[in-house]
């Protein structure tokens, strides 16, 4: 059984699974596995508050190595549906593009994955495993119920992961042309100073936040992390907001904030860039007089898949089917490889993402099927000549 990538992505976009919703998008890619001799687990979580998600693991073979492809079908909300010039949701094809919502974020790339492996089953089986580790979940704010659950019963499986390829838009002119073998930590903080509220008029009454908050920006945005290293851009730290929330103008406020996000590289580990602004904090609470409260989420820690012969071999595949040599990337925001990376070595190949969460999110059909054969050229490599 042979599919086609862009069909099946056609399939998968006219499924509306904005984050939680599946919208049936797991169920299209179930009924193509299965004849395939896939064995497929349908994985529903559901954590603390936060929504049930749906989704999917599929696995044929049963020895090692074990290759996986790794993506999600859930998609971010198209917005106003009178800036497309389709139905997000329609999977119109015109002029040779594809436009819908997830045509480039990524369920085209998961249709790349079913068809490129329905491809090389076709020519026999492997020596080996091909997995398929497709969330509900990565676009969503918490991504408690997704890859990284998932992850976790695995383990509790006994499931083993060898290599794995996460098919996000890493692209940028054509596909191919960048591999990410990694991505910075990311972490969000914010920060509360409180003083004493008072008379603008007799500013000795209080003790002003405004100043001390001040001071402490100043102290951070100056603050230089790092000057890069071999595989990745210097670590930087942004203020998004500094906000008083005070509507009157004779009023000295009594609380004054602002939050800020770190993105960095393997330099540093969250706990301690943590460590190192609280310690500013509290020097300019002693100074000021005022309370500075701290809160912070890292979101993702560094990692970097080292070179070797796993992204020797992907970059030659590259070049053999694309005539590209790709770029060992790290820039870029997080992904789901930040999870698998605790269990094998991981690398991102995926579409040009240049739509992506646009209106008239679009692909070319004709980049669609040169990552299906990426794809299945990945797999005839690795299958002869599994990495260490």
């Amino acid at each position: 059984m042979s599919l086609d990538p862009v069909r099946l992505a056609q399939d998968l976009i006219r499924c509306p699974s904005v984050t939680p919703a599946d919208a049936g998008a797991l169920a299209v890619l179930e009924r193509v596995l299965k004849p395939l001799g896939f064995a497929c687990h349908r994985l529903r979580f559901q954590e603390d508050a936060s929504p049930a998600v749906e989704n999917l693991y599929a696995r044929i073979g049963t020895q090692g190595p074990n290759f996986c492809f790794a993506g999600h079908t859930d998609v971010v909300p198209p917005g106003d549906a009178k800036l497309w010039r389709h139905d997000p949701f329609g999977a119109v094809i015109e002029n040779r593009t594809l436009y819908g919502r997830g045509a480039v974020d990524m369920k085209s790339a998961v249709a790349c994955f079913a068809t490129a492996a329905s491809r090389f089953i076709g020519a026999g089986k492997p020596y080996g495993s091909i997995s398929l580790l497709i969330t509900g979940d990565e676009e969503g704010p918490t991504n408690v119920n997704g890859t990284r659950r998932m992850l976790v019963w695995l383990k509790e499986q006994g499931e083993k992961l060898s290599h794995c390829i996460v098919g996000e838009p890493t692209s940028t002119a054509a596909t191919g042309d960048v591999l990410k073998i990694g991505r910075r930590g990311t972490m969000n903080a914010r920060l509360t100073v409180t003083g004493t509220q008072g008379h603008a008029a007799y500013p000795q009454r209080a003790n002003n936040p405004i100043p001390a908050l001040a001071e402490l920006v100043s102290r951070l945005a100056g603050w230089k992390l790092d000057d890069g290293t071999d595989h990745f851009d210097p670590s930087t730290l942004a203020f998004t907001t500094v906000d008083v929330g005070n509507p009157a103008t004779n009023v000295i406020p009594a609380e004054a904030r602002a939050g800020f996000n770190i993105r960095f590289n393997d330099r540093h580990k969250s706990a301690d860039l943590i460590a190192h602004i609280r310690a500013e904090a509290d020097a300019v609470a002693k100074t000021r007089g005022v309370e500075i409260a701290l809160t912070a989420h890292a979101s993702g820690e560094p990692f970097l898949t080292q070179p070797g012969p796993f992204t020797k071999m992907l970059s030659d595949v590259v070049t053999e089917v694309t005539g590209l040599s790709p770029d060992m990337s790290t820039t870029g925001g997080t992904s789901d490889a930040r999870f698998i990376k605790d269990f094998c070595p991981v690398v991102e190949i995926g579409l040009p993402g240049g739509t992506m969460h646009k209106a008239d999110e679009c692909v070319p059909v004709a980049e669609i099927e040169k990552l299906t054969a990426l794809y299945e050229r990945v797999l005839s490599a690795y299958f002869a000549n599994p990495p260490a």
